[in-house]
């Protein structure tokens, strides 16, 4: 799913997480100290991770076109000899 089209979705769902006891305490401290709720930063945490894993899927195949159609770079026509590189 695009970036745009989540945005486009309305409402949240919520979901059960069980953390451990020491993990609670220290994202709630992250929490306060971002003036923000354990929910919004998680929310915002896993949204950043889903938008880098999609960016890199983007660029993966991006680069796969590249490979099955190189752009021309005016290297595959050889207008040159050994020789002329090696003057001796």
């Amino acid at each position: 799913m695009q970036q745009n089209d989540r945005r486009k979705e309305t409402g949240t769902r919520n979901i059960t997480l069980a953390l451990p006891k020491w993990l609670l305490r220290r994202i709630k401290v992250l929490a306060a100290e971002q003036e923000t709720s354990v929910s919004r930063l998680l929310s915002e945490t896993l949204e950043e991770i889903v938008t880098r894993s999609d960016a890199y899927e983007q660029a993966r195949e991006r680069a796969r076109r590249l490979l099955r159609n190189p752009p021309d770079l005016g290297t595959f026509e050889r207008t040159w000899t050994r020789d002329d590189l090696h003057e001796r």
